[in-house]
């Protein structure tokens, strides 16, 4: 199986939320299939069958944390320097509106674009790794043809 990349801080938000799920969720829907139980007839019972596809979600997200867990591979982004890799923390203008943005490029389970984490195997990501400050890339994005200078590369 191939290893999953992701930083330490992606590493720790996953282990958080499968300690939450195995420790509270997982033990309060057991409850609350228990006390939907009580109320008789499981076929007319709409908190039964709620309390259960909650069950059947939470279990499910139990498996995929501890595979991707599993399979981790925690890299250290202060260790890094140079061209852009995994762990980057890129500034980048568009060349078209000048607007700058800054995103740090991470492993997919850990991706956020509202708060700046670039999934690695986005098309910006792809289309910045390997690059210096000052170079320019073009990135076909579902918006249309982008064109990004680099302004700097930071590793923290």
């Amino acid at each position: 199986m191939e290893k999953i990349p992701m930083t330490r801080a992606g590493n720790t938000a996953l282990q958080a939320e499968l300690k939450k799920l195995k420790s509270e969720e997982r033990p309060a829907i057991i409850q609350a299939i228990a006390e939907a139980r009580e109320l008789g007839d499981l076929k007319e019972n709409a908190e039964y069958h709620s309390a259960r596809e909650k069950q059947g979600f939470i279990e499910g997200r139990i498996k995929e944390l501890e595979g991707v867990l599993g399979l981790a591979e925690v890299i250290d982004p202060t260790t890094l320097s140079g061209a852009v890799k995994f762990g980057a923390t890129v500034t980048v203008v568009d060349e078209d509106t000048d607007e700058e943005k800054t995103w740090q490029i991470v492993g997919e389970y850990e991706a956020n674009i509202d708060k700046g984490l670039l999934n690695v195997r986005s098309p910006i990501a792809r289309a910045l790794i390997g690059k210096e400050e000052g170079d320019s890339v073009e990135v076909r994005t579902p918006g249309g043809e982008k064109s990004y200078e680099i302004l700097s590369i930071v590793y923290k």
